[in-house]
């Protein structure tokens, strides 16, 4: 539903995207015939701004498709609703360092022949209502495996569903395979068939992640019987489930972390859920003083990213002053958005994702008095934040404002800084800018998280829950910090809530804190870990090559 291919486009939200995006790049650099399919989304996401209130407001965030895209002449169709809805294809080009090329075809319903309404359908990522997001997953599934065909891709062997969003294109994969027979209706064996066509990856633990409709709604929009007639492969609960979809139509399921896909596991017990943990595009989100300091003691980085672990021989000064360059970097941007007057000298923590409820962004000010005594008496501390709540959550907003009044709560004693518009750019000048990286989900709610691993490619550790990839990073005191053991379980997230308060307050006041001002090469042994042994794992070019042999040639 959403890939991240540019800045100043518009076509992603947020990790989901960028993870696809980053997926892309990665086949390109290692030469896999891979071809990427989305949405269009002409108005985009929506751009943020922060009211006087500290509330979150919305408006389109339009874009001139023409600048990034090329129109493509061929044309599907789909039925919506009883009535044609016609798709045209716009092309992306992914070009990796040796001219190896991956096309991403993104999808728009906005032709003159279409009525008004779905001329639309395209238009917002993750707008309007249920009926708005099935005509979507329409457009997504069957709308994309029949431009597929007529662009003339015949000859795909693997389609990877990521995420729920995409299961209907298993229904057009079915047309597909009865129509070879000569049948009006698939079968069983035709099910088999498409089975071993699939792929299919879960990204989140969270139930209301996953897409449902009702069958009244799917009977209107896409007047197929034999969706309520086979609830074994198309229902879950009495309801067009796509996770479940994707689930009994993929010979091949996996979760995103170790953890997170035992988690899955246990929420989905008749399937089999493997584990392929995410990573990130290193050439991509290395910032250019660090990309200065890998070409010249690791050449052969972009090509081959495992021989970033050979960053525990650059010397610790380079790796403090290509630091230093990238949050002078950093520091300057949020001075000029916000005025904040934030001191390139100063402990910069870093908390940038979706603001939603299980994330917990403002963890950190649980307690106000303990944060200020950390401040005054360890050190200084400054924190930059950024990140969307969905138009529609409300709670995730009222996270934002508790951010906002906190920082007038402390402005004579902890700078604050909340960016607008988190996008590409400012997450590249975030991960590698800031001093220690922070997280603090809710567990085991985090599916994997891939900020601090482009934090950790920057040499800056994380701060973090022991939930998603950082249970898999996490080395104590070496690539940076837990913030709280899971050992015993609290009676309720509002007493987990208060004790992972503890645990944070309590490693920055006696560990991360005081490492910073007061033993700075050690402090830097922690970057250079967290540089070496994480950055040299935790990327696309690792992931894509485990999908290859776990997923798409077993």
């Amino acid at each position: 539903m959403e890939i991240a291919l540019a800045s100043g486009m518009p076509t992603y939200s947020g990790g989901l995207g960028v993870l696809a995006g980053d997926t892309l790049r990665a086949a390109a650099d290692m030469r896999v015939e891979m071809i990427g399919v989305t949405l269009l989304h002409r108005r985009g996401y929506f751009f943020q701004s922060i009211d006087e209130t500290g509330w979150q407001q919305e408006k389109p965030d339009a874009w001139v498709v023409e600048d990034f895209l090329q129109e493509l002449p061929q044309r599907a169709t789909v039925t919506i609703e009883g009535r044609p809805v016609r798709l045209r294809a716009w092309r992306y080009f992914i070009q990796g360092p040796g001219g190896f090329v991956v096309p991403v075809y993104l999808l728009d319903t906005d032709l003159p022949e279409n009525s008004a309404p779905d001329r639309e359908l395209t238009h917002y990522l993750y707008g309007g209502d249920d009926r708005y997001r099935l005509c979507q997953e329409v457009v997504l599934g069957i709308g994309g495996i029949r431009m597929l065909r007529a662009l003339g891709h015949d000859d795909i062997v693997r389609f990877h569903m990521n995420e729920g969003h995409a299961s209907l294109l298993t229904l057009a994969l079915l047309d597909e395979q009865a129509e070879k027979a000569n049948r009006k209706t698939f079968s069983k064996e035709d099910i088999d068939e498409v089975r071993e066509l699939c792929v299919f990856t879960t990204h989140t633990p969270v139930p209301a992640g996953h897409d449902q409709f009702t069958l009244d709604l799917v009977n209107s929009v896409l007047e197929r019987p034999e969706i309520g007639a086979m609830p074994e492969t198309f229902c879950f609960d009495g309801m067009l489930n796509m996770t479940h979809l994707g689930l009994n139509l993929a010979h091949y399921i996996n979760g995103v972390a170790k953890k997170h896909a035992e988690v899955s596991q246990n929420m989905f017990r008749t399937h089999v859920i493997e584990s392929i943990t995410n990573g990130i595009h290193v050439g991509t989100f290395a910032s250019p003083p660090i990309q200065a300091l890998f070409n010249r003691y690791l050449p052969g980085w972009r090509a081959d990213n495992f021989v970033l672990r050979g960053a525990m021989k650059i010397p610790k000064q380079e790796i403090w002053d290509a630091h230093q360059e990238a949050k002078r970097l950093l520091i300057e941007h949020v001075n000029a958005e916000t005025g904040a007057g934030m001191d390139l000298d100063h402990l910069t923590l870093g908390f940038a994702r979706r603001a939603a409820t299980y994330k917990r962004a403002d963890l950190l000010f649980h307690d106000l008095k303990r944060l200020r005594s950390i401040a005054k008496n360890i050190g200084p501390i400054q924190v930059v934040y950024a990140g969307k709540a969905h138009p529609r959550d409300d709670a995730g907003k009222a996270i934002i404002r508790h951010i906002l009044q906190a920082k007038k709560e402390l402005r004579y004693e902890i700078k604050i800084a909340y960016l607008e518009n988190y996008r590409l750019e400012l997450g590249k000048l975030l991960t590698a800018g800031v001093d220690v990286w922070l997280n603090t989900p809710l567990p085991p709610l985090e599916a994997s998280g891939t900020s601090g691993m482009k934090a950790a490619l920057n040499g800056v550790p994380s701060l973090s829950i022991l939930d998603g990839w950082w249970i898999e990073g996490h080395i104590e005191g070496i690539t940076g910090w837990a913030i709280a053991d899971h050992g015993s379980e609290p009676a309720s997230p509002a007493d987990e809530s208060e004790r992972d308060a503890e645990y944070l307050y309590r490693k920055l006041e006696n560990l991360v804190v005081p490492l910073y001002y007061q033993d700075r090469e050690a402090f830097v042994d922690v970057m250079r870990h967290a540089m070496a042994i994480n950055g040299s794992f935790f990327h696309t070019q690792r992931m894509v090559a485990e999908y290859v042999l776990k997923a798409y040639f077993r």
